[in-house]
């Protein structure tokens, strides 16, 4: 019930304000489990994939965001839960990911559709980054669910970082078709086929979204990016001090 009114209530007013466009809806099955792996540009891909499908998708977030106190916390933890989310605690890497493992399973095996982002985390650029095999392969090798790759188009147009205000456009949604991994069933702890799984997703993935692809994780881009930018700082900070060295030294 409370899935269906956020979904009226929010995905509503999406769809009439952004218009997004969506190709290959057919690929959703009308029942029965399947996983949808698509890639991550923005906040917002969690509202308008569920937005444009008739049946509930449920994706994995963060459980601070089920667990702030207060007032907003706890419309917060209304909203997540409204519109299909399951907190994950990712306090410990390890634990993290094994809970998120059993949470995908457990919403798989009740004949659900169970969304995940590959890549773990935002792109911080645009790019389609390397896939982690530990979710997306073990999830589906373990349960024998179909994967149906998406691709996002545009989504981090809408608001980007530092924008307060959403810019109107049209997003668009490529849904691919079904990919069957029941030829490695019971090879979820096999690492190379994990990997090859993962890959073969992000392949789909990529020809549907006509990303760049970047052969590394996004939370390393990420790193460097952050690092990037401490060091053109501290660069420019140096280079104030020399001048203003230089210019007391001509005083003098």
């Amino acid at each position: 019930m409370l899935y269906g009114t956020m979904k009226v209530a929010i995905g509503g007013p999406l769809k009439v304000a952004f218009r997004p466009w969506v190709e290959g809806l057919e690929n959703i099955p009308p029942e029965g489990a399947a996983i949808l792996a698509s890639n991550h540009l923005s906040f917002s891909d969690s509202f308008f994939l569920p937005a444009v499908l008739d049946r509930k998708v449920t994706f994995i977030a963060k459980a601070e965001y089920f667990t702030t106190p207060g007032v907003k916390g706890r419309l917060t933890a209304a909203f997540f839960k409204g519109v299909g989310q399951l907190p994950v605690d990712r306090s410990g890497a390890r634990g993290a990911g094994e809970a998120a493992i059993k949470s995908g399973i457990e919403v798989l095996e009740r004949g659900e559709l169970f969304g995940i982002y590959p890549e773990g985390t935002r792109s911080p650029d645009g790019r389609l980054y390397r896939g982690k095999p530990g979710g997306l392969a073990r999830v589906a090798l373990a349960t024998g669910a179909p994967v149906i790759p998406v691709a996002m188009i545009d989504t981090e147009k809408i608001q980007p970082p530092g924008k307060v205000m959403p810019k109107l456009m049209r997003p668009g949604i490529r849904i691919g078709k079904p990919l069957d991994f029941s030829r490695y069933q019971g090879m979820e702890h096999d690492r190379f086929v994990l990997r090859a799984v993962t890959d073969e997703v992000m392949y789909e993935i990529m020809k549907l979204s006509g990303q760049e692809y970047v052969d590394m994780y996004a939370t390393a881009a990420k790193r460097q990016i952050t690092d990037a930018a401490k060091a053109a700082k501290e660069a420019e900070k140096a280079e104030k001090a020399a001048k203003e060295a230089e210019k007391k030294q001509a005083e003098g």
